[in-house]
């Protein structure tokens, strides 16, 4: 794991972009061109790490209150996907079809809940409800994934010369500037904050959020999400202490971290958020399909079937829920996690990168992503999900 600096300059380097204007001291526009991006250079940042199972759960929660969104089944729209692989927005990472990919059936899966209808994404009238705000997507690279998806199912309706894509410290942001309205990503994969001490040591600050928060501050709509970091053990680790308060700890229960991470986040938004002027979102679990007692998502071509049954629910979802039980502001939680363990075959797989035609990162071997998601693919149906709320 880098330093927040280094995090910074990983991110910005995975745009190339041409500088228009200088608006403020801090604050630049560009333009990007993301088709040529080189993902190597921000491993730091897009790779998870592999290392905890993550189980499909049924959830008991719900952004209805006459329907749950997360119980149906995936049901194949020849009519999919609702935008073109060749996007200009998409990193490396997801480009399947341009790294290789042989199969597209994956693009065309849409989720159907059992017992309501989500409207098919209007990219126009999602604009329209967007009109003079500012829409932010805050967490780890999974979140990326769906800000990808968000700008691809958007921009194809805005002429060039009236989009554009602006970076403020660890933010990203693409700008529809007919509508004045904004669709952003913050890297905080946390959400709390991580420093280096003066002995290059990495310190997990488990009540302390302002230094990422602070680019939270004014936004519209904001969906959070953050799970999979919280579980990195031994070498894949971000953190060599836990500090909370005064008190340091080399070791404490991954969930019982993420419990008082969450609690911090969790007050920061009751203190600081108006329910009447913004709201909050926060995306469960994405699950992978890597472990060896989960799915292998190596060739898969076509989603699993939900049987009705009751899988283990993750660790980190259990705790999401009694989080958000406590709090006094209205968060939506966005259940996505049973609906996407059906989707073993919307991985990457070995066409994570366009390192040649075989699929090969370099002569010591396969690689294969099944955290990531192909896009398009199953991210839009986040966003077709996120869509139904507004």
């Amino acid at each position: 794991m880098a330093t927040e600096s280094t995090l910074q300059t990983s991110f910005l380097l995975s745009f190339c972009f041409i500088t228009l204007s200088m608006v403020s001291k801090n604050f630049f526009f560009i333009t990007p061109c993301l088709a040529n991006l080189d993902m190597d250079s921000v491993d730091e940042w897009t790779e998870e790490k592999e290392d905890d199972e993550i189980n499909e759960v049924q959830s008991q929660r719900t952004l209805s209150r006459d329907c749950d969104l997360s119980v149906g089944e995936w049901v194949f729209d020849a009519s999919y996907p609702l935008y073109e692989p060749n996007c200009p927005y998409l990193s490396n990472q997801v480009s399947c079809q341009k790294n290789g990919r042989p199969d597209s059936d994956y693009e065309k899966w849409s989720w159907k809940p059992q017992q309501c209808l989500i409207p098919r994404f209007n990219a126009l009238d999602f604009l329209g409800r967007i009109r003079k705000k500012r829409v932010m997507l805050v967490g780890d690279s999974m979140m990326r994934n769906q800000w990808e998806s968000l700008v691809c199912l958007v921009e194809a309706v805005i002429p060039n010369e009236r989009k554009l894509v602006s970076s403020n410290g660890p933010t990203i942001a693409f700008h529809a500037m007919d509508y004045q309205a904004s669709i952003e990503f913050a890297w905080a994969p946390l959400l709390v904050g991580l420093k280096e001490d003066a002995h290059n040591k990495k310190i997990l600050l488990l009540d302390s959020i302002d230094e990422n928060a602070k680019y939270w501050r004014g936004v519209d709509i904001l969906v959070f999400d953050s799970a999979h970091w919280w579980t990195h053990s031994g070498k894949w680790s971000s953190w060599d202490y836990y500090k909370e308060g005064e008190r340091l700890f080399s070791s404490l229960n991954p969930m019982v971290a993420y419990e008082k991470g969450l609690t911090t986040w969790a007050k920061w938004v009751d203190l600081n958020l108006d329910p009447n002027r913004t709201r909050v979102i926060f995306r469960s679990v994405s699950p992978r399909h890597n472990r060896q007692n989960g799915w292998q998502c190596y060739k898969q071509r076509e989603p699993l079937v939900f049987l009705g049954f009751k899988p283990r629910v993750p660790g980190q979802l259990v705790v999401l829920r009694e989080v958000l039980k406590k709090m006094s502001f209205p968060v939506y939680l966005l259940d996505v996690t049973s609906m996407s363990a059906l989707r073993r075959d919307g991985h990457p797989s070995i066409y994570g990168r366009a390192a040649d035609a075989q699929g090969r990162q370099d002569a010591g071997g396969w690689t294969s992503d099944c955290t990531h998601w192909c896009l398009p693919g199953v991210p839009d149906a986040w966003n077709e999900m996120l869509y139904a709320l507004l």
